[in-house]
C-alpha cells in the first residue's frame, strides 16, 4: 500500500490536501460525502530518465511511440500505486532536450538502438512538444531534463572512444570537452528559463516540480573498472572523475538554482543515490551495458531500483 494511503483517511472523512497542492475549497470538494478523493491532474514531463528507456527498466508502455515509456519509470510505479487518486498525463521522450519540453517537436529514437537491433516502428514520426499535454488545470508538473541538452549521449560516446584510444590513461574526453562545457551551461540555463515560463504561463495553478539526476559516478573513481562494460566502458579513471565534478554536478545545479529562482521545488535525488552509482555493488543505475549474456544495453541509466528510488522521493514531493 503506497504511503499517499497511510496519510489520508478516506473512507467517510474529510480530505484536506496541503494547501500548496490544492486550495481549500478544492479540499472541501475532494471530501464528498461517499469518501471518494478528489482525483490529483499530474504531468510528468522528462527525457530518459523519466522515462525509463532501458530493458533494466521495465517493457515499453502502449502505444509505442518511440518515446520508450516503460512500466517500472517512476511516473508508472507511482500512476500504480496510487491509482485513482491520480489523473497521470505522462509524455517523458527519451532522448528530449529542454526545448524539446516546451518548444519543439522530437523525432524519438525507441529501442534498441543500432547496433544491438533496431526498433520495429522505427523510424518514428515526430512527437509534439510536451508542452501540449500540460493541462491548464493541472494541480502537479514534474519535469527531469537538462542532461540531453548539455550533451549527456555525445559526452558519453565520445569518453568512450577517446578513453579506448590511450588505453586508459589521461583525460582525453576533459581535454576534448572542457572547454565547450561554459557555453553548454548557458545555453541550459536559457531554455531552463523558458520552459519553467512556458510551463507556468500554460498552468498558472500547478506546482511544478524539477527532478534533478542521480549519482551516475562514484565519488571515488578508481573504484571503477577500466574496460568493464557494466560499468563505464573504457572512460578513464581521470575522465569519470571530471564527467561527475564539472558535468554532472553543475548540471544538477544550475537545475536547482533555476527552479528555485522560480520559487518551484527542487526533487534533489544525487545525495540519496550516493553509494548507489553504476559502480558501486549496490548500484541504482546500470553502465554501458546492463548484462553482457544476455544482450541488454544501458547506456548509462537507472535501472529498477533507482526507478524505484526516484518514485518514492518524486511522490514524496508530488503530495507534499
Amino acid at each position: 500500500m503506497p504511503r499517499f494511503l497511510s496519510r489520508l483517511a478516506v473512507a467517510g472523512t474529510a480530505v484536506a490536501l496541503t494547501a500548496g497542492l490544492i486550495t481549500p475549497s478544492a479540499a472541501q470538494a475532494a471530501a464528498e460525502p461517499s469518501g471518494r478523493v478528489r482525483t490529483l491532474a499530474w504531468a510528468a514531463l522528462g527525457d530518459s530518465y523519466t522515462a525509463g528507456f532501458v530493458e533494466a527498466a521495465g517493457a515499453e508502455t502502449e502505444p509505442r511511440d518511440g518515446c520508450a515509456r516503460t512500466t517500472g519509470s517512476y511516473p508508472e510505479l507511482i500512476r500504480r500505486g496510487l491509482g485513482p487518486l491520480v489523473e497521470l498525463r505522462n509524455v517523458s521522450c527519451s532522448g528530449a532536450t529542454v526545448k524539446d519540453v516546451y518548444q519543439t517537436k522530437e523525432a524519438p529514437p525507441g529501442r534498441p538502438l543500432p547496433p544491438l537491433g533496431t526498433n520495429p516502428g522505427a523510424p518514428f514520426p515526430p512527437v509534439p512538444s510536451q508542452i501540449d499535454a500540460v493541462s491548464p488545470s493541472a494541480d502537479v508538473i514534474t519535469v527531469e531534463i537538462g542532461g540531453n541538452t548539455l550533451g549527456f549521449a555525445e559526452i558519453l560516446k565520445g569518453c568512450i572512444e577517446l578513453g579506448a584510444a590511450v588505453l586508459g590513461q589521461g583525460t582525453p574526453c576533459k581535454d576534448k570537452f572542457d572547454a565547450s562545457l561554459p557555453d553548454r551551461f548557458d545555453q541550459l540555463r536559457g531554455d531552463f528559463d523558458q520552459m519553467l515560463g512556458a510551463l507556468h504561463a500554460k498552468a498558472p495553478s500547478a506546482r511544478l516540480l524539477a527532478v534533478g539526476y542521480p549519482h551516475l559516478v562514484p565519488e571515488d573513481a578508481t573504484r571503477c573498472t577500466y574496460g568493464d562494460l557494466e560499468q563505464f566502458a573504457t572512460f578513464t579513471t581521470g575522465d569519470l572523475a571530471w564527467a561527475r565534478t564539472a558535468v554532472l554536478e553543475p548540471l544538477n545545479a544550475i537545475i536547482a538554482q533555476r527552479t528555485a529562482a522560480r520559487g518551484d521545488t527542487f526533487v534533489d535525488l544525487y545525495p540519496s543515490t550516493t553509494g548507489h552509482s553504476v559502480c558501486d555493488q549496490d548500484h541504482w543505475l546500470d553502465g554501458v551495458l546492463t548484462s553482457i549474456i544476455p544482450l541488454r544495453y544501458a547506456l548509462v541509466h537507472p535501472n529498477a531500483k533507482g526507478q524505484a528510488h526516484a518514485a518514492a522521493l518524486v511522490e514524496d514531493a508530488v503530495l507534499n
